[in-house]
């Protein structure tokens, strides 16, 4: 996966408490497996109406938004059913990190293993920031080396992360990218096994 070290970018603020996955990526879209085009189906309800018209009172219809890869959401973020679209879908769109007070469990290891940065921070600060991001087009930046967001005035936020989610996110290493890191071992063990026991080989 793509390694998350810095990101300095424009955010939108949705101030909405308890968006869950079925709001960010509805069932409709999750007939694929592939993570490119999920972005038309994010917050779709809240995004476009009846008719498949963009809602212009959306944050991220409004033009100030476009381009955003920061989302600062509200209390309670990506809780309801599993579903690993919904971290493709923000990430298709071009956000890369969301900062809230909290997340869903799920939610916040899917947003992990696929190289998004869920960040959490009190509430207080949290919404600093959207006063911050209202009106659009300000300069953010999320660094995770530090472990700090800074706002466009310098104010700065320190946030926690695991330390070996960080290293993880900092390489660019998913689940499959880890195990790789021990190829020669992995072929060092099946070498010796085929020569132990050739008769699984066949």
């Amino acid at each position: 996966m793509k390694a998350f070290t810095r990101l300095d970018g424009r955010a939108a603020p949705l101030g909405l408490a308890n968006i869950d996955t079925d709001q960010i990526i509805p069932a409709q879209f999750l007939k694929t497996v592939e993570r490119e085009g999920l972005s038309k189906g994010l917050f779709f309800a809240l995004r476009f109406d009846d008719q498949g018209g963009e809602r212009p009172d959306f944050v991220l219809n409004r033009p100030e938004y476009r381009g955003t890869n920061i989302l600062i959401a509200g209390d309670n973020f990506g809780c309801g059913s599993s579903r690993e679209h919904a971290p493709w879908a923000l990430m298709d769109f071009g956000i890369d990190c969301v900062i809230s007070t909290s997340f869903a469990d799920i939610f916040k290891n899917n947003c992990l293993n696929n190289g998004l940065l869920p960040v959490i921070l009190k509430p207080e600060e949290v919404e600093a920031l959207m006063d911050e991001a209202k009106g659009g087009n300000h300069v953010f930046t999320v660094d995770l080396e530090s472990q700090t967001v800074t706002a466009p005035s310098g104010a700065r936020y320190r946030f926690d992360i695991d330390p070996d989610r960080k290293a993880k996110l900092l390489k660019g290493l998913d689940a499959i990218g880890e195990t790789l890191q021990h190829a020669p071992d992995i072929d060092l063990y099946e070498s010796r096994r085929a020569l132990a026991t050739p008769w699984m080989e066949a």
